[in-house]
């Protein structure tokens, strides 16, 4: 059959080569753009799969740089806290050498404390002048805020916090009481009533710091007992009361780590009975409950351990040492240091606020990373750094700050207490070194560990975008090959189906 107005073969012919054709472009495009997707129409499904992990890859990668800026930042902070712990090392030195009272004439003193007084202004100096693009980080600047402490019983250190909201309320709660270690020694009388003027009571205190052998003779007062063990407070650890007859001793701090032990060495006589060594009731320290032991000759030690107070920060059991609860949580790590009377007392700590109000809150601060590529409170990391001045370093309950060792101030070296300056300066030694060994270790296992997890995660991400996005070269170069030979026969078939109709002619003679 033969037919001229319409040639079906050439129109086949045109639609295979037309779609060969579009087939050679699509190779061409991919092995020119070395991409499988460049349009939706491409892979619809594949297209929304890549741009979702293009975005977060480039989400990784930021975070990435952001844990190095951080590593950065606290490479900065570490600097300046390291100047600062090697000038109260210093400062320890200058203290020692001052209290050799002996030979040290009054303007070596002086001179000491001129030294002191750099110090101390050169640690100010360090403070207000570290800082990263002109951000202070050792003023102050990144340390939490809170608000609501009943100041006379509670005090609180906040190291990091993550939360949302203006505030957080952070709950504390006792359930373990603390106590201190203690013994009580029963002498039957307000006097020592001994077997004969010559005779001697001997026994042995100790405590945490140390030991001291106490002998004492017939007719001695309770009042005089006392006053002797106490003089030795420093040298033992242990301090002692008059209780009726008798003396109670105690450790002069909270704590497992606290004790109180009495070992009689010679009883000198004295009546016995009621006298010797008493335990302190379990439930009421004040009192004395059963007999531990009576003085005799080479007797046994008895000792009394004290305990750490016990209790939990927002519902989570916390870890108790002495007089203080610490919590250390992804999203709260905090420090509380509770007063004697707060310890003691079963129950919530409340705030300022009255009863059964949160012990304190926590009302912003601290230094915030984002080390995750997805912003959340999960992916944030806070951190707070205090103020590393003279005027804060060293104050605790017990101690001034460090700017009380200036000249004109209590602790200074010419005409201050040297002992307290020590005091001082150690307490000071011992917050420089925590706040850098928090730097550190967050440096190490926080942005360390979270740039090699983020490499990692970069990696897997950008291959997994890889294989749907980009093309297969050996897979296209073979299309393309094949493209090429079908793009040939079907303009060849186009040739020889626009010439066929020609044959028609033949029929009209």
């Amino acid at each position: 059959m033969s037919r001229i107005n319409t040639n079906v073969q050439s129109l086949i012919a045109q639609r295979v080569l037309g779609q060969n054709n579009s087939g050679l472009n699509t190779s061409l495009e991919r092995l020119s753009t070395g991409l499988k997707i460049t349009r939706g129409k491409d892979d619809p499904a594949g297209l929304i799969a890549s741009e979702n992990l293009r975005a977060e890859q480039k989400s990784l990668g930021q975070a990435i740089a952001n844990a190095d800026r951080a590593d950065q930042v606290m490479n900065i902070a570490e600097g300046g806290l390291q100047e600062v712990s090697g000038l109260l090392t210093e400062l320890q030195g200058l203290l020692t050498a001052s209290a050799s009272e002996a030979g040290l004439s009054s303007e070596e003193k002086e001179a000491n404390q001129l030294q002191i007084d750099s110090i101390l202004q050169t640690i100010d100096r360090i403070s207000t002048a570290t800082n990263f693009q002109g951000i202070k980080l050792l003023n102050g600047n990144f340390d939490f805020t809170t608000s609501g402490l009943n100041t006379g019983s509670v005090s609180a250190k906040v190291n990091g916090a993550k939360f949302t909201g203006s505030s957080l309320a952070v709950n504390v709660a006792v359930t373990q009481s603390a106590q201190r270690g203690g013994q009580f020694l029963s002498l039957g009388a307000a006097t020592l009533d001994l077997s004969s003027g010559t005779a001697q009571l001997k026994f042995e205190v100790g405590g945490k710091s140390g030991t001291r052998e106490f002998t004492f003779a017939s007719a001695t007062s309770v009042t005089q007992i006392r006053d002797a063990i106490n003089q030795f407070s420093d040298v033992t650890g242990v301090t002692a009361a008059v209780s009726g007859t008798g003396i109670k001793l105690t450790s002069e701090g909270f704590g497992s780590s606290e004790f109180v032990s009495v070992r009689s060495i010679n009883n000198g006589g004295i009546a016995a009975g009621t006298s010797g060594i008493y335990s302190l009731n379990a439930t009421n320290f004040n009192a004395a409950g059963a007999q531990a032991a009576e003085f005799t000759n080479g007797g046994n030690t008895i000792r009394d351990a004290g305990q750490n107070v016990q209790g939990t920060i927002n519902g989570v059991v916390a870890n108790g040492v002495g007089l203080n609860l610490s919590l250390s949580t992804d999203f709260l790590d905090v420090s509380v240091s509770l007063s004697s009377t707060e310890a003691q007392a079963i129950g919530n700590v409340d705030g300022s606020g009255g009863a059964n109000t949160p012990a304190f809150y926590i009302t912003g601060g601290g230094a915030d990373f984002q080390l995750a590529s997805k912003v959340d409170i999960n992916g944030k990391v806070s951190l707070g750094i205090g103020e590393i001045a003279s005027r804060k370093l060293g104050q605790t309950a017990g101690t001034s700050a460090l700017s009380s060792l200036a000249s004109g101030q209590a602790n200074n070296v010419v005409n201050g207490d040297v002992g307290a300056a020590q005091e001082t300066v150690a307490q000071a030694i011992k917050e420089v070194s925590g706040t850098r060994g928090r730097l550190g270790a967050f440096q190490k296992n926080v942005v360390g560990a979270t740039i090699r997890s983020l490499n990692i995660n970069l990696e897997n991400t950008a291959a997994a975008q890889s294989s749907i996005r980009d093309a297969d070269f050996a897979a296209e170069t073979a299309n393309l090959t094949r493209s090429q030979i079908l793009v040939s026969a079907a303009t060849n078939v186009l040739s020889l189906a626009n010439s066929q109709p020609q044959s028609a002619l033949q029929l009209l003679g």
